[in-house]
């Protein structure tokens, strides 16, 4: 339905894409992916026609409609939400019943009142109205650029839902794994100025660029090498030079020119996520019953809990349920209407704050992290305060600029950098993951799991949850807060069982009525007692393993001495991920067993 032929981008610098070529098929689900920065969205803008390329050709098969979803929020003052809707069929010559047909589908869809206001919508319901924009105009192709940015978890399901059963082509960008995981069938990749279709899934896609890039490593190292002999063959002295082959003369220039050509790899950002050398109390927060209110409104009921030393605990709910609420008053930021909050001894506390207000728009990069000082303290280093923005991708040149220009991806970097500069052994992180890139994404999962002080983490990254926390605190509809042991699959293993149908009042089960005898209570067994007594040392064993596996994986000596234990430490390290998995579920599911017939 689309191609592009030949086409190239730039903006001054090195080009955004370069002789690039694509087709766009029927029925073709693609998530485009690449670095911050890397030229993603301009692309989209030139699929789209809203930007001419430098040099190639846009061509359309067909005349297909294509529709755009835009990264950035329109604001379209004093539209409602049909308004809004129906401004997008008024170019299609449609028959007014097919525009009330349209319009009565996608208002079902959306499950708002046709009347609300636009502009009065929080941000999450207005990306579900823009998605709703492009879909009534029934789009042969659908551009959707970073389309679950900043929406909860309940929102992105729904657009994961609605976009299933879409029948058009469908091109997006994400860093949301889960979200690419699930409707993409093939990834264009635009990694350093050239883009490559890759027909597989997400997880396919990333065994394969990872041996794409260890073949381009080793065929450059054997370039340089060569580069390198024929650069010493022509300093040799004036005898050579009398039987000085032009040939290889030119050969050596023309290599020269290709080396100088090559785009090298963008680095990774130098996380380093190390806990205070002084640790917190066993106890870290204690709280009693405490609950939160609004404007005279309830925002979540009396809940207690308890966070110990070590603890990494995620907080899931909807957009505007309470979480940062929640997160303040357990910091002591805020004090609740009822219940108590006590903090234990030695606590300094690191809090990432999703608006990032502790960034000042005003002042250069290095004002905003740098107090006035040269130099800053990284990981119990002392570190130059230039050489500590480089880790973070931030060039010398930025480092003195303005940051109010700083992309979305650039402030989170900022914010991290800024937050690393001083001691903690309390993490706390409201909804770090909006923005920021696949790479930097998993290096921070990374630096998370290796960290060893207390974590409260709040995101709609389904992964990142997953992969970072070990128990939930969910927001409930009717305002409680439930604890749940494990991450979010755990979650929706705990939901799927508590939405399982009942027997109807009087059903009897078969199962446990013999020849009409009356049905004996079901009590808690001796063994589920013995078997929920012995899961915590079992856990704790395991999680000891999985440690020790880890450090001796960080032992060169132990790798040199022992070639093959990299290859079986990894079976048995995902060996007792998976038995961990089901051990935390099943204790979970022994507690609420014993707390049901007890």
């Amino acid at each position: 339905m689309l191609s592009l032929v030949n086409l190239s981008l730039a903006y001054g610098g090195p080009p955004l894409f370069d002789k690039t070529s694509m087709e766009i098929q029927p029925g073709d689900r693609l998530a485009l992916i690449g670095r911050n920065g890397s030229g993603k969205s301009s692309l989209l803008k030139v699929i789209s026609g809203e930007v001419p390329p430098d040099a190639g050709e846009r061509i359309l098969q067909g005349k297909p409609l294509v529709a755009t979803m835009p990264q950035e929020i329109p604001e379209l003052p004093g539209k409602s939400v049909e308004e809004a809707l129906r401004d997008q069929l008024s170019d299609q010559h449609l028959d007014d019943w097919e525009v009330e047909a349209r319009l009565h589908k996608c208002l079902s869809d959306l499950e708002m009142s046709e009347e609300t206001p636009y502009p009065t919508l929080s941000s999450g319901q207005k990306r579900r109205v823009l998605l709703m924009a492009c879909l009534v105009r029934e789009p042969d192709i659908l551009l959707l650029d970073e389309p679950t940015n900043h929406l909860d978890v309940e929102a992105i399901q729904w657009m994961e839902s609605v976009l299933m059963n879409f029948k058009g082509a469908l091109l997006f960008i994400s860093h949301d794994r889960s979200f690419i995981r699930a409707l993409a069938k093939s990834i264009l990749d635009l990694d350093r100025g050239k883009l490559t279709r890759w027909n597989c899934d997400y997880d396919t896609y990333l065994i394969r660029k990872e041996e794409a890039l260890e073949a381009e490593s080793k065929q450059n190292a054997v370039f340089d090498k060569k580069l390198a002999q024929e650069e010493a063959w022509i300093r040799q002295g004036i005898k050579a030079r009398r039987t000085r082959n032009e040939g290889r003369v030119r050969h050596l220039l023309k290599m020269r020119e290709e080396h100088r050509q090559r785009r090298s790899k963008t680095g990774n950002v130098a996380l380093n996520v190390t806990a205070s050398q002084q640790a917190s109390g066993h106890k870290v927060i204690n709280a009693e019953e405490i609950s939160a209110e609004y404007e005279g409104q309830l925002v979540f009921k009396p809940f207690s809990c308890e966070i110990l030393r070590g603890d990494r605990v995620g907080i899931l709910g909807p957009n505007g349920c309470g979480k940062t609420t929640l997160i303040k008053i357990l910091l002591g930021k805020l004090t609740p209407p009822s219940g108590t909050v006590t903090h234990g001894t030695n606590l300094q506390v690191a809090y990432f704050d999703q608006n990032r207000e502790v960034l000042n728009d005003a002042a250069s990069i290095v004002e905003n992290i740098s107090d006035g000082n040269e130099f800053v303290e990284v990981g119990g280093q002392r570190k130059h305060i230039v050489s500590h923005l480089k880790d973070f991708l931030f060039t010398s040149e930025q480092a003195q600029a303005p940051i109010h220009n700083l992309s979305g991806g650039e402030r989170n970097r900022l914010l991290l950098a800024k937050l690393f500069t001083r001691p903690f052994n309390v993490l706390v992180m409201d909804e770090p993951t909006n923005d920021l890139d696949l790479e930097t994404l998993e290096l921070l999962e990374e630096q998370l799991d290796q960290f060893d002080g207390t974590l409260l983490l709040v995101s709609h990254d389904r992964t990142f949850i997953d992969n970072v926390v070990t128990e939930l605190l969910v927001f409930e509809p009717d305002k409680t807060i439930r604890p749940i042991v494990g991450g979010y699959g755990d979650y929706l293993t705990f939901k799927k069982r508590s939405q399982a149908p009942t027997k109807p009042a009087g059903q009897t089960d078969k199962s446990t009525t013999k020849k009409g005898k009356p049905q004996k209570a079901r009590r808690f067994l001796n063994r589920e007692q013995r078997e929920l007594d012995e899961l915590p040392a079992l856990i704790e064993a395991l999680e000891a393993e999985q440690e020790q596996i880890a450090a001796d994986l960080a032992n060169p000596e132990k790798l040199k001495s022992d070639p093959e234990f990299g290859a079986t430490a990894k079976i048995r390290l995902d060996e007792i991920d998976t038995i961990l998995h089901e051990k935390y579920a099943r204790w979970e599911e022994l507690e609420a067993l014993k707390k049901e017939l007890t």
